[in-house]
């Protein structure tokens, strides 16, 4: 399995150039270490790690207008590579593109990234445009 923390300069660009108005939902399925990985000697869980990331950027998520919309238990890849597990799934609502950016440049959420970086072992964060349901496919 291919590691994915952070988005690289390149995939960013494209994300601020989609555009910014609306609500946008964002996938996120997450793989933990089984021990994070901080730079000093902070022996804790992946999950924990991630706990901890969850404690100091929520307040930071809400205040720019996010909201969690979705989360459920990974159980089996149906269709796709057999060997992607993860170990939380869920989708975030912003009330837009401008407040995910926003939040991300946020000093304080900057500083509580650290937890997710030693935490996570593998990541996939999907944007989506969000619609209504016609009971279809399509």
């Amino acid at each position: 399995m291919t590691d994915f923390i952070d988005p690289d300069k390149q995939r960013f660009g494209m994300f601020k150039d989609l555009p910014r108005e609306g609500k946008i939902h964002m996938l996120n399925l997450v793989k933990f270490h089984d021990m994070a990985r901080y730079d000093d000697t902070a022996m804790v869980t992946g999950r924990e790690a991630y706990d901890a990331y969850g404690r100091e950027s929520g307040p930071i998520f809400r205040k720019f207008g996010g909201k969690i919309v979705w989360s459920g238990k990974f159980n089996l890849t149906l269709i796709g590579p057999e060997d992607e597990e993860w170990d939380i799934c869920f989708v975030a609502e912003y009330p837009d593109a401008d407040a995910f950016i926003g939040m991300i440049r946020d000093p304080e959420y900057q500083k509580s990234v650290r937890h997710r970086r030693a935490a996570v072992e593998t990541s996939r964060l999907i944007r989506l445009e969000p619609s209504q349901s016609s009971g279809g496919f399509g």
